[in-house]
């Protein structure tokens, strides 16, 4: 038995199958960040922090240690992330009889929810945790875009211009939220031509990636080692508690996001 405390749920097999199945189908939907950086990991539940790869100097405390030289090195530490939800005890049921449209609105919602908070930290990070995201690290001024989805190629192209300038090699990503990612879907320009077409064209047949919790659209690079994702313990699903009419679970991951190539990315501002 491990901290997820899975074994003490009182729900039959088939219910945690389903539980699974449609948490992954929320989490590849809605997880964006994750998959336009470098991943590391799972590293385990007790994995703490990454490394660095620098040192802080320290001052040994006894000044008659000869030429003893200490350092510190520097971690950043991830961040423990837990979320619960409920589902009706009744509808966990009647997945071992062969049930295949559970109500599992509670799911869906708090996986919503853990993939803003994890696309927002990605993107433009999570103070709270310590974490700086690529638009608050990135020194490039951003770039006007307007309300207009035809206005995305000529904004994307000159932040792709801007990384070439900062010798970022492509391919790159444009990520957007939901409500412009939806509008770019549906455009076309002077012509007819898919506004979504000419944008993989600019991106030198990156991606265009629908971001749930972005604040503003953002183009990266999508060469290794710009960004490192590190996870210790991917999203998992606990079993919390139980009454007679729900069933209390959660999801939890542990993880940070560092930026490492800063001038990696450029975000596209509304004017």
């Amino acid at each position: 038995m491990n901290h997820l405390l899975r074994e003490l749920a009182p729900i039959p097999q088939a219910a945690w199958d389903k539980l699974e199945e449609e948490a992954k189908d929320q989490f590849t939907v809605h997880l964006a960040g994750r998959r336009l950086v470098d991943w590391s990991g799972p590293h385990g539940w007790e994995h703490s922090a990454t490394g660095l790869g620098r040192k802080r100097v320290l001052e040994p405390e006894h000044q008659n240690r000869g030429d003893i030289e200490l350092h510190r090195r520097k971690v950043l530490e991830l961040a423990e992330v837990r979320l619960p939800f409920a589902v009706n005890r009744s509808e966990l049921d009647d997945a071992e009889r062969g049930a295949g449209d559970l109500d599992l609105d509670a799911l869906d919602a708090a996986a919503l929810h853990l993939a803003r908070l994890e696309n927002h930290a990605v993107f433009h990070g999570w103070r709270e945790a310590g974490f700086t995201g690529m638009t608050a690290a990135s020194p490039h001024r951003p770039v006007p875009l307007g309300s207009d989805p035809q206005n995305y190629p000529k904004s994307t192209a000159l932040a792709v211009n801007t990384l070439r300038d900062a010798g970022v090699p492509g391919p790159y990503a444009l990520a957007v939220g939901p409500r412009d990612h939806m509008d770019i879907l549906a455009a076309a320009e002077q012509g007819g031509y898919p506004v979504l077409d000419h944008l993989r064209r600019i991106l030198g047949g990156g991606k265009v990636v629908r971001a749930p919790g972005i604040e503003v659209a953002v183009v990266l690079g999508l060469g290794a080692g710009n960004f490192l994702f590190d996870v210790g313990q991917d999203i998992s699903i606990g079993y919390e508690g139980h009454d007679r009419d729900f069933v209390r679970f959660y999801f939890e991951e542990n993880f940070c996001i560092r930026v490492v190539e800063r001038s990696a990315a450029v975000a596209l501002a509304r004017e």
